[in-house]
């Protein structure tokens, strides 16, 4: 957290920034038909900040989630960081460095794993662009290639914008050690996903769904991480916004359905509600 703390300290007192902004947020989380998890809470911070031709983004998270003991024997207990840096070079390419670390996992042998990723936009034109980013995971049983294809197109109805994104994750497993998370896990997993968001005057509204299997994966550009031993095969999310001054409020909604690994433990329901708050300046 004292990283996330220094940035936007230091990018406050001394840069002159361009459509930056901090944020919060907050998310409860239910787990049915889980053998292992019953709910908990996410808390997050984060800071945006564009300094000329560079991007500055990070995040810190830190979550509880109330195991069932046995066969579980504590609750559990996470902190995680995500970094990213972009740089444009122009209007036309974008490169782009990722960075996470689970900085603490009381439970999961993915305890203190660290990804890596690099990627490189360009934009067609103002409606049309694509990223491919590449990341590398480091655990110490297993490690995880992951290949990401975005494709954005924008779009604007009188004072309606419109922004579509479909999105293909290629990942493959390369097991070093035997261990319970991987066991089941198959070698390579390929999955797509469609979002939609829609920006009219002061209100927001999104949507979005991901289809076939994954597990082990770098979700949300790098700012997500599911390092436990969870295979999903259904994502469906919506959320709504407004802004209000400089500040825009929103809240999620995220159904996940999922095997748990270890026991190939199928139709295991994960509902997720979040509150973002956004401060822009």
């Amino acid at each position: 957290m004292k990283y996330i703390l220094l940035l936007i300290i230091s990018t406050y007192l001394f840069a002159q920034t361009i459509h930056s902004s901090i944020s919060t947020y907050y998310e409860n989380k239910t787990f049915t038909s889980s053998l292992q998890k019953k709910d908990g809470v996410v808390y997050g911070i984060g800071a945006d900040v564009h300094i000329d031709n560079s991007e500055y983004k990070a995040a810190y998270e830190y979550a509880t989630t109330n195991t069932k003991q046995p066969p579980l024997d504590k609750n559990l207990n996470l902190e995680k960081l995500f970094l990213r840096y972009g740089y444009s070079f122009n209007d036309k390419f974008q490169v782009n460095f990722n960075y996470i670390n689970i900085i603490d996992d009381n439970i999961a042998i993915t305890d203190n794993g660290k990804t890596y990723g690099v990627g490189l936009s360009y934009n067609f034109n103002k409606k049309l662009s694509t990223n491919f980013t590449q990341f590398y995971t480091d655990y110490e049983d297993f490690n995880v290639y992951q290949s990401d294809l975005k494709i954005d197109f924008k779009s604007e109805i009188n004072k309606l914008k419109l922004k579509f994104s479909s999105i293909t994750k290629y990942i493959t497993i390369d097991e070093e050690n035997l261990n319970t998370f991987t066991k089941n896990a198959a070698d390579s997993y390929l999955t797509s996903g469609l979002k939609l968001h829609a920006h009219y005057e002061t209100y927001h509204f999104g949507m979005g769904a991901y289809f076939g299997k994954r597990a082990f994966a770098i979700m949300n550009d790098g700012f997500k991480t599911q390092h436990h031993a969870m295979e999903f095969d259904r994502t469906y999310a919506v959320g709504a916004g407004k802004s209000i001054s400089d500040f825009v409020l929103r809240f999620q909604y995220i159904y996940q359905r999922a095997t748990e690994l270890p026991n190939n433990n199928t139709n295991v329901e994960v509902n997720a509600l979040r509150l973002i708050a956004n401060y822009k300046f």
